[in-house]
């Protein structure tokens, strides 16, 4: 079976192409095809204006047109396609999903972060981890963090924030939503087992490369805090130079660590895993499994 997620983000739309298929011991497999990534950069229309811009909107609707001719191309049966933060803040985001659903004939759900940091757990991680430990989901995005805290073999809570790097860009986060995070994790999280943080997104994605750490090895919250105070010291146009950055990574790079840094430190974390995971993975699983269980199995 062929399947499509496409993710909407604050930062970037990304389009996931993947094969489901059965191995020899009948454990379900994703084999990734493609993994299309344009950087609309909704938020900062949005967490700014309250609207995203005509020439936003051009962009968003080329986007999709673009994803629409790779879905055909790849011959996926079945697809889904999701939109986070800055469309649920956008007060016009109606108006350009109906456009789209027109024009490319994609439904485009946005979804709410609750739902978005269940996604993020679809992937089942913590599943295959040892039992010693808690362990709990950072994902970061432009507009919103999820957290999803895993413990003593279940699902302990998923909560969505809005703190995310764009808004942190744009100096929109103030000092008591950081404090009414904070005092969330410490009260969620008091009397588990030790915590492991596990770590989605493009900024711990890239933060994990440039650490050249072996897959399956974790980074340490120091190590975080190495890379914060060295990257930060740097301007963005001497990030794209020194890590060879895309211009839209090399900006909100360091918010993300920000991010990851103060939940790792509430959390009493000392290392978070990066499987190289995002919303878009999530997305694929979570089709597959409706899918499954209304019969479709091709």
């Amino acid at each position: 079976m062929r399947l499509a997620a496409i993710d909407i983000g604050s930062n970037a739309a990304r389009l996931l192409i993947a094969d489901v298929t059965d191995n020899q011991n009948g454990k379900v497999q994703f084999n990734k095809l493609n993994l299309v990534r344009v950087p609309l950069r909704l938020g900062f229309d949005v967490f700014e204006k309250g609207e995203i811009s005509k020439e936003k909107r051009g962009m968003v609707l080329q986007t999709m047109k673009a994803y629409g001719h790779l879905i055909n191309a790849y011959g996926v049966s079945h697809v889904i396609a999701c939109a986070t933060s800055a469309m649920r803040d956008a007060r016009n985001s109606s108006d350009l999903i109906r456009k789209i659903k027109l024009e490319t004939g994609l439904d485009i759900d946005i979804i709410s972060g609750d739902f978005e940091a269940s996604l993020i757990y679809e992937n089942h991680v913590a599943e295959n981890m040892d039992t010693d430990h808690s362990y709990l989901y950072i994902d970061v995005g432009g507009g919103s963090t999820e957290l999803t805290f895993f413990a003593d073999g279940k699902l302990i809570f998923k909560q969505s924030f809005n703190i995310g790097t764009i808004r942190l860009l744009k100096d929109m986060v103030t000092d008591d939503k950081w404090n009414e995070v904070k005092d969330f994790i410490k009260n969620r999280t008091k009397g588990y087992k030790k915590i492991v943080a596990i770590g989605t997104g493009g900024n711990i994605n890239k933060i994990f490369s440039l650490s050249k750490r072996k897959d399956g090895k974790p980074l340490s919250l120091d190590l975080l805090k190495d890379y914060y105070k060295e990257i930060s010291s740097y301007s963005v146009a001497d990030r794209i130079d020194v890590y060879k950055l895309r211009e839209d990574r090399a900006d909100v790079i360091v918010p993300a660590l920000q991010i990851y840094i103060n939940v790792m430190r509430w959390s009493d974390a000392e290392e978070i895993y990066v499987p190289k995971i995002g919303l878009a993975d999530g997305l694929i699983q979570h089709l597959y499994s409706e899918l499954v269980s209304k019969g479709i199995s091709s």
